[in-house]
């Protein structure tokens, strides 16, 4: 599979256009609290998924550790979609940055407030992580609605525990 496969970028710009519209119409209809609700629900089972997914088809050990989650991450729909940098500054840590969010853009473009995306990121971004090894903790690094004077849209911080 080519990352950069102009069908797979496609098939992954559907994907997240169905999901922004799920949401725009939950938030709609309920309200942004109850969209954001219902967002960590789905998200914790699709992250999951994805990851199980992307594991199987990278034939990743269980519990590769940092190494299974870098490759895994680089392999993610979002990955696709989104710029993105994964620095290494220990041996036990893994940083994920989201350079842009096409999610962010789209938001500012209707003229709708950010989305405060830090309570779905940490259950995605966990549970994505623990589904690659159960071992490894996620930690946000900065994340809507956090203050935007940074680099990038939003970071996740992973830690494989030394025993």
């Amino acid at each position: 599979m080519d990352p950069a496969d102009p069908e797979l970028i496609d098939a992954a710009k559907n994907w997240l256009a169905m999901d922004g519209l799920w949401f725009l119409a939950v938030e709609e209809a309920y309200g942004l609290e109850k969209a954001i609700e219902m967002d960590r629900y789905i998200w914790s089972s699709f992250s999951r998924i994805e990851a199980e997914r992307i594991k199987k088809r990278l034939l990743l050990p269980e519990n590769g550790g940092l190494e299974a989650l870098d490759a895994a991450l680089r392999h993610r729909l979002h990955s696709l979609l989104n710029p993105y940098r994964i620095e290494r500054p220990a041996g036990d840590t893994l940083c994920y940055f989201m350079l842009t969010c096409r999610t962010r853009s789209a938001r500012e473009r209707k003229g709708l407030p950010p989305f405060p995306c830090r309570e779905v990121g940490l259950m995605e971004y966990s549970v994505f992580a623990r589904t690659i090894d159960s071992r490894i903790q996620t930690d946000c690094i900065a994340c809507p609605p956090d203050p935007q004077e940074r680099a990038f849209s939003c970071g996740w911080k992973f830690t494989l525990p030394q025993r």
